[in-house]
């Protein structure tokens, strides 16, 4: 199918047909990254600004090394040394990024929604690294990626998240994915941070950590965002960890072939185990690889998504 839209802002808002168009644009490009030769030019001439207004080590490297894969030019914006110290707002900031011609805007800010405000009133193309903990659809869209070339389709496949549910934006943007695509998701973890009301997205809630993962075909585990959370949650981590964890015992009692996901940072001896992060069916790393392919992708599209006339698929020239 054709990509059409000029922002990308969510899962929620796409089609199972559009995810596969990122999927498979992101095989193409995860290919490219596989040759001596490394960047293609499908963005030349074009100017990526990457506006974090939030903490990030591995999604704005991500996108980052991505643009330049694609031979655009890049700009990594700093909050800490802009004029939103000084009182500028964001509006005005990404107004004035538009004014120095930029042609993709990509925006990770704590504030649930400031991606879809910015794109209410922006020309140039505006995508989502992050917002606060309503989603972040390039995580979802790199661990679906994963998952599906591990192990093909993603319809009927098992997938537990494990974790910190109600501050999360990466097990929202999973949670849409996988459901549209087909997978029975099951969410686990402590009462106060997996409250019944995600069984209304389609998945199943438990809080018995062994029979969550039991007939797992995928374990997601997610850290506890401390940063976003109002009170504690729960008595200790200690306590989180004898619960919750994924201990190497709990491991012996799961599929022999499951997949052990993390979108990072992993906080070891926490939700995790070292060696079992470390171990044979961790495909943590391989994420992290596949991430540099789907940002591609997405950048891609998002331009393409401009020029491609309506009916015409978006064709990737290498």
């Amino acid at each position: 199918m054709s990509w059409t839209r000029q922002h990308f802002l969510d899962i929620e808002s796409l089609s199972a047909e559009e995810i596969i168009t990122v999927l498979d644009t992101a095989k193409a490009f995860k290919q490219v990254g596989e040759r001596a030769i490394k960047t293609v030019p499908a963005l030349r001439g074009k100017t990526v600004v990457n506006l974090f207004v939030e903490p990030s080590t591995r999604t704005r490297i991500s996108f980052e090394l991505a643009a330049q894969r694609l031979s655009a030019d890049v700009i990594n914006f700093s909050a800490d040394a802009s004029s939103l110290k000084k009182g500028e707002t964001l509006k005005d900031t990404a107004r004035n990024l538009e004014a120095l011609n930029a042609d993709i805007i990509v925006v990770r800010h704590s504030a649930s929604g400031a991606p879809h405000f910015l794109s209410r009133f922006l020309k140039s193309s505006v995508v989502n690294a992050g917002d606060g903990a309503h989603e972040h659809p390039t995580q979802a869209l790199l661990d679906t990626f994963t998952i599906r070339e591990r192990r093909g389709e993603i319809a009927g496949l098992k997938v537990t998240i494990l974790g910190d549910i109600l501050y999360s934006r990466v097990a929202r943007s999973n949670i849409w994915a996988l459901t549209k695509l087909g997978a029975k998701v099951t969410l686990c973890g402590p009462p106060t941070l997996v409250p019944r009301v995600f069984e209304q997205l389609g998945c199943r809630v438990t809080y018995d950590v062994d029979s969550a993962i039991a007939d797992a075909d995928i374990i997601n585990l997610l850290r506890i965002q401390h940063e976003r959370q109002r009170k504690t949650m729960f008595p200790s981590l200690g306590e989180y960890t004898s619960l919750f964890g994924l201990t190497r015992a709990r491991l012996a009692k799961t599929k022999p072939d499951v997949l052990i996901m993390h979108p990072g940072p992993v906080n070891r001896g926490v939700e995790i185990d070292s060696d079992v992060a470390d171990g044979a069916r961790s495909v943590i790393l391989e994420q992290v690889t596949n991430g540099l392919a789907v940002r591609m992708a997405v950048l891609f599209l998002v331009n393409r998504g401009k020029e491609v006339p309506a009916g015409k698929a978006a064709t990737l020239t290498v």
